[in-house]
């Protein structure tokens, strides 16, 4: 087997391994259970993503999708940290409140 069959080969397995990994997360997606569930399988998503453009980037010998992927990893990223942050306003969670309290409910504040 030449060097040119087996990058061909791998490139195509890992493209078939990402396909279902991305068709599996779409499953945790949409199922849930909690929002942090959606939060965790969209942010598996884009690294997906930009697993799928390093594997078109090598197939094609097009340096310029190197570029794309950094930029999907980028945005992924800042995404990630939004909806982190809507998750904790949404709980009530505010650590500028009282920060030794940080990991208690709003519940569990009222009480005391």
């Amino acid at each position: 087997m030449t060097a040119n069959g087996f990058l061909d080969l791998a490139s195509s397995i890992a493209l078939a391994l990402l396909t279902i990994s991305f068709l599996l997360l779409v499953v945790r997606l949409v199922r849930g259970p909690s929002l942090a569930d959606r939060v965790l399988a969209l942010d598996s998503l884009v690294a997906i993503g930009i697993g799928f453009v390093a594997v078109v980037a090598i197939k094609t010998d097009y340096s310029l999708y190197v570029d794309v992927a950094i930029a999907l990893g980028l945005v992924g990223f800042l995404a990630t940290v939004a909806l982190a942050r809507f998750i904790l306003h949404r709980e009530g969670f505010d650590p500028r409140i009282d920060p030794d309290r940080a990991g208690e409910s709003t519940e569990s504040r009222e009480a005391s």
